[in-house]
């Protein structure tokens, strides 16, 4: 039985033009935008206020790794002069407490409802809105429907025998209590080592008695070498707020990362190992050579450098060996690191290689691979997230004819969006970072941002022009998925295994549902969709008359 058949208690003063599922930068940004047209707008949120993945996301060493002075809103140039980040990359302290200076500055919490979690969303064909069902038994209307969940906000705890019987403490990174846990004195386990557990590793390991890492694939490791932000560069920065706007609109990332423009063997060897070593310095992600992720060769000389690096900073060899990473470089997210490399030549710290020696259970007082048994007082699961399609697809979001999205898209298998930003078949559902869109390859906030305010220029278009609903035409939809799709194959990423193709939940189908273009040519796309009047879509004024938009 599903949730519209349960009788659910219905008011119909809680009719809204737009109701938004989550409060985080796409949710927060949504509302304001909303609001600020003139449409009455509700916004529902899981957690006890703003932050979205930073409100959980709060184990120790949590960090952002696309610097903070465009990790950040750029629509408003009084936030960006208002606020002073204090470090290059920011930690989760300080991004949540940039969201809350947000939310007070906008007056944002008024038309939020926190820890209220939707289990269901439903378009009605009668009615031409959708109906969506909180978890207190309610339920509210709206015209629009605007999940903003992002892609990363949907935990994956692996389902390890025996985890119930364990009789220690155990946390996943992605949903991190609010009291500090201490380490002290503690054996501690901790099973993943992407971007989550390469932050918190580090820190555990100074606490703990004895950490034990449970590695399932090692990662090419970046420097961060985080810092403080001196004055003078706050000053500059805060001066040049307008040309950083425009840098990010006009980047591939959405960021304001450099590129070589050029191939890796454009250049001498002496001249591509001068430019990693200086970017290696530097920290931060490297610049990249136009055909690193698109030919083997080229990829295998900057993945060359970087195993040498893990070669000349673990000083066991057994050890060193268990951390070089074989599959292409940059094929899975890459990781920025401080001190993680260097964690593993502490006396304390013990590296399994569960590829090896795979993890067969959670007994009652720790773990037991295949070869040997770890008592632990603690475990950490930085196992990531169900990404992309898992936050959609933890609510149950039907369109006509009471179809689910799960059910379109084949659980995964067969996802088809137009633009990121809609899909067929679900008429005034709008999606922020959806699935197809630069999100995963991307500066979220610029992607967020850039998602914003298409939708929001889409409404006040279908206001303006007394029209009732839009939806994604499925011949449209299917070129941008083919585009998507194509642009994919291209690269080396379809070749390896990560978050990026849903490698890392079994049984979950295996693709690349995220626009390779780069940022800069998926803006020029969207702009060129709602300068010819939404071209792709159908637009209807009611539930008979089609408007079809001029060429």
């Amino acid at each position: 039985m599903n949730v519209a058949q349960q009788g659910s208690k219905t008011s119909l003063v809680n009719d809204f033009d737009a109701v938004i599922i989550g409060a985080g930068f796409a949710g927060m940004y949504m509302l304001h935008s909303l609001r600020e047209a003139g449409f009455s707008t509700k916004a529902f949120e899981a957690a006890e206020d703003v932050g979205g993945v930073w409100y959980f996301n709060r184990y120790p060493g949590a960090r952002c790794d696309i610097e903070s002075i465009v990790y950040t809103y750029l629509f408003s140039e009084k936030l960006y002069q208002d606020w002073t980040w204090t470090s290059r990359y920011p930690d989760q302290p300080e991004i949540l407490s940039y969201l809350n200076y947000v939310a007070d500055k906008l007056n944002l919490r008024k038309d939020i409802q926190f820890k209220t979690r939707i289990h269901a969303a439903h378009y009605d064909e009668a009615n031409e809105n959708w109906r969506i069902y909180l978890n207190d038994g309610t339920s509210v209307t709206a015209k629009y429907f605007i999940p903003a969940v992002g892609g990363l906000s949907a935990t994956n705890v692996p389902n390890f025998k025996g985890l119930n019987h364990f009789k220690g403490e155990w946390y996943h990174t992605g949903n991190w209590p609010k009291d500090e846990v201490d380490f002290n004195g503690k054996r501690v386990g901790v099973i993943g080592t992407g971007s989550s557990g390469v932050q918190v590793i580090p820190i555990v390991a100074k606490e703990a008695e004895h950490l034990t890492v449970f590695q399932r694939t090692p990662q090419y490791m970046l420097p961060a070498r985080n810092h403080q932000l001196d004055p003078e560069f706050i000053r500059q920065t805060k001066a040049d707020y307008k040309e950083i706007k425009q840098q990010v609109r006009n980047s591939a990332t959405g960021d304001l990362r450099k590129s070589m423009n050029c191939s890796v063997f454009d250049v001498t060897k002496e001249e591509r190992l001068q430019a990693l070593e200086e970017a290696w310095e530097k920290g931060g992600f490297i610049p990249g050579f136009t055909d690193v992720f698109t030919d083997e060769k080229a990829n295998e000389t900057v993945a060359e450098f970087l195993r040498s690096k893990i070669s000349d900073i673990v000083h066991d060899p057994e050890t060193a060996e268990k951390l070089m990473p074989t599959y292409y470089y940059g094929t899975k997210r890459q990781v920025l690191n401080t001190d993680y490399l260097e964690t593993f030549n502490r006396d304390n710290v013990t590296l399994i290689d569960v590829k090896k020696a795979p993890i067969e259970e959670i007994t009652t007082t720790g773990v037991r691979t295949t070869q040997k048994e770890y008592e632990l007082d603690i475990l950490v699961f930085a196992t990531g997230f169900d990404a992309i399609t898992g936050p959609l697809f933890k609510m149950d979001i039907r369109g006509r004819n009471g179809i689910s999205l799960k059910e379109k898209w084949k659980n995964g298998g067969q996802i088809s969006t137009y633009l990121g930003l809609a899909t067929s078949n679900f008429p005034n559902l709008f999606l922020i970072t959806g699935p197809e869109s630069p999100a995963g390859f991307t500066n979220n906030v610029a992607v967020i941002e850039s998602n914003v305010e298409w939708i929001i220029e889409c409404v006040k278009y279908l206001r303006e022009h007394d029209l009732n609903t839009i939806e994604a035409e499925k011949e449209a939809e299917a070129g941008w998925s083919k585009s998507v799709a194509d642009l994919a194959n291209k690269t080396l990423f379809v070749k390896t295994e990560s978050w990026w193709t849903g490698a890392n939940i079994p049984g979950k189908p295996r693709g690349l549902p995220l626009y390779l273009g780069g940022f800069k040519k998926y803006l020029e796309i969207c702009k060129e969709v709602e300068d010819k009047e939404y071209e792709g879509f159908s637009l209807f004024a009611n539930k008979r008359e089609k408007v079809h938009p001029s060429k």
